[in-house]
């Protein structure tokens, strides 16, 4: 049996993610995380085999909450599963220690498919996601500047690029107001862009919203 423990913030969507699931024998839902304190303790109470967990969080994005569990020597395999595009940030997301990428998008069977190739020590990748990686040994790409944000960056710069304030985007990342007005300075900046406007234009256009 493979042990698995969902980390989204959404009740909905872990609902979902477990009614998926559910349609395996060989694969169980033990427990369920909205955040990453929330997560931290369910490790420690729960057998996980496999961590399926969101990007967007709360406090600790999910880039941070990967580089937490390296860090701490934690073994479990751990499946991102987001809304966000695929070319965008599986890549990402394996460096960062993730062993698999999945849109939320997929079909459940995709799911379970994915949960057992990371349960087999394999990782998991969509063939769209292996033929870029592929495509960049054959032919090194420039990177776009938004790969050199870091991950609050990144999610400041998406969620002003969907028309959120200042305010309302520090209230979702339990961040300051003025930390998240420093986030985007640093944004404008990187990208080499002046107001919100051209951020906006800059999103669309790379596919981060």
């Amino acid at each position: 049996m493979i042990n698995v423990v969902l980390c989204d913030d959404h009740a909905m969507v872990r609902r979902g993610i477990k009614d998926a699931i559910s349609e395996a024998v060989d694969i169980r839902v033990v427990g369920e995380a909205g955040s990453y304190p929330e997560l931290r303790q369910l490790l420690r109470d729960v057998p996980c085999d496999v961590l399926v967990q969101d990007l967007n969080m709360p406090g600790r994005g999910g880039l941070e909450v990967l580089a937490a569990l390296k860090d701490e020597g934690s073994k479990v395999k751990t499946l991102v599963v987001s809304m966000y595009a695929e070319d965008q940030y599986a890549i990402r997301c394996l460096r960062a220690g993730a062993m698999g990428y999945l849109n939320k998008a997929a079909e459940p069977s995709e799911l379970i498919h994915a949960i057992r190739t990371l349960m087999q020590g394999r990782k998991f990748v969509t063939p769209e996601v292996a033929q870029k990686l592929v495509d960049s040994l054959v032919s090194p790409e420039v990177e776009d500047p938004h790969t050199a944000l870091s991950e609050r960056e990144l999610q400041t710069l998406q969620k002003m690029a969907a028309g959120h304030k200042l305010s309302e985007i520090a209230e979702e990342l339990m961040l300051s107001p003025k930390t998240v007005s420093v986030y985007r300075a640093r944004v404008l900046q990187k990208l080499n862009l002046t107001n919100n406007a051209e951020l906006t234009a800059y999103a669309i256009h790379h596919g981060l919203i």
